[in-house]
């Protein structure tokens, strides 16, 4: 792999679907990881396969219609959920063990009452099992964001010996400031033994907004795998949002960054996601939101208008969105209203464009966005009305 190369893994169908109220059928489990595999994942986290009978065969089907992309069963660290997964990933055509441990102080006294020796026996325990199923290992160290350091090196050090190909560091709580989890893999990257043969993989959650920022710090520092869902749905506050971290290593070139995703399809498959499961997607959410593109302030209207660079940073067709949009409200300024009267077929000279502003912002007040059959409404009701027909 090039060391440039950030791999995708995508956890929207294991992850994203513990969101409370929310349950995708395999037949949407399957469309959904078939548009993953288009949009270019590596690695599609297809469910937690001892879980239910329902994740098992969900597992299963989406190993066998999946033609690209790493298809990935998690387990914790207990035999049968390792054995489970092995056979729910034996149709597919490279199949992932995602197996693991928490590591905290607070993990191991209060939810193991176990030891640090004794938690380090049952990952490599684990990781070894797994390797008997499938070459390849993914070995998780929840809540690794509240792990002692120097107690993580070890544990890394130990899973990579057993086998383990890609290390998962999960701020399983979303605790960590960015330059706390950078650091912590700049860490592994500079301590752990071995550390070249296994990839180290960013898993942060958003509890305090900051599972984007902590996960490109991650890449930044070594880490070549990320974890994200669809729309940065998950568990309580959701996880890292795929279509956030793959714009913002393709907005910032000098990162030398890459994903090979083709970004094109990041609205449409929002769209799918945000459907499928029932959940809304907040209108300013970055990148696929309804309003991502969207201008209703007349100063940014009449930039936007002039040149779109002066308030976008992206082009809307690289995501999949068609175009900008200028809102009209009683924010919009006179720019606003001009471009758009021209839109619906109106070339307005400026004194015919002040006459009909008035009116505008009077409609606007009201009714509070307007559109374009209220734009046709607005013209027809002015002083200059037939002055403009005739034109």
């Amino acid at each position: 792999m090039s060391d440039n190369k950030v791999q995708i893994f995508d956890t929207t169908l294991r992850d994203g679907e513990q969101v409370p109220g929310c349950k995708l059928n395999t037949e949407q489990k399957i469309i959904i990881a078939e548009q993953l595999d288009f949009l270019g994942v590596d690695i599609i986290e297809a469910g937690f396969p001892v879980s239910s009978p329902g994740d098992f065969k969900s597992v299963v089907e989406i190993s066998k219609i999946v033609k690209n992309a790493t298809v990935c069963g998690l387990t914790r660290a207990v035999e049968n959920d390792i054995k489970v997964a092995g056979e729910a990933l034996k149709l597919a055509k490279t199949g992932r063990i995602h197996t693991g441990i928490g590591t905290s102080e607070s993990h191991i006294k209060y939810k193991f009452n176990s030891t640090k020796e004794a938690i380090i026996e049952r990952a490599v325990k684990a990781v070894s099992y797994a390797k008997t199923f499938v070459e390849d290992v993914e070995f998780y160290a929840e809540d690794a964001g509240r792990t002692d350091n120097e107690y993580l090196a070890r544990i890394c050090e130990a899973v990579i010996k057993a086998g383990a190909t890609v290390l998962n560091i999960p701020d399983t709580t979303g605790y960590c400031l960015p330059s706390e989890y950078g650091a912590k893999i700049k860490y592994l990257k500079e301590n752990v033994k071995g550390i070249e043969k296994a990839i180290i993989s960013c898993h942060c959650h958003n509890d305090l907004g900051l599972a984007t920022a902590n996960s490109i710090e991650g890449v930044i520092n070594g880490a070549r795998q990320i974890e994200c869902t669809i729309n940065g749905i998950g568990e309580r506050a959701g996880n890292t949002a795929l279509e956030e971290v793959v714009m913002i290593m393709k907005q910032h070139p000098y990162l030398n960054l890459d994903t090979g995703i083709k970004t094109e399809m990041l609205y449409g498959l929002s769209q799918l996601v945000s459907d499928s499961m029932g959940i809304y997607t907040q209108p300013n959410k970055a990148i696929v939101g309804a309003n991502a593109f969207a201008h209703s302030s007349g100063i940014h209207q009449d930039g936007m208008i002039k040149n779109r660079e002066t308030y976008e940073i992206m082009d809307p067709k690289d995501v999949g969105v068609t175009e900008s949009a200028i809102v009209l409200t009683a924010r919009s300024g006179r720019a606003a209203l001009a471009y758009r009267a021209k839109k619906v077929g109106y070339e307005l000279t400026k004194l015919q464009l002040d006459e009909i502003y008035t009116i505008f912002l009077d409609f606007a007040d009201k009714k509070k966005e307007v559109d374009d059959e209220d734009i046709h409404k607005i013209i027809a009701s002015s002083k200059v009305y037939k002055e403009i027909i005739s034109a």
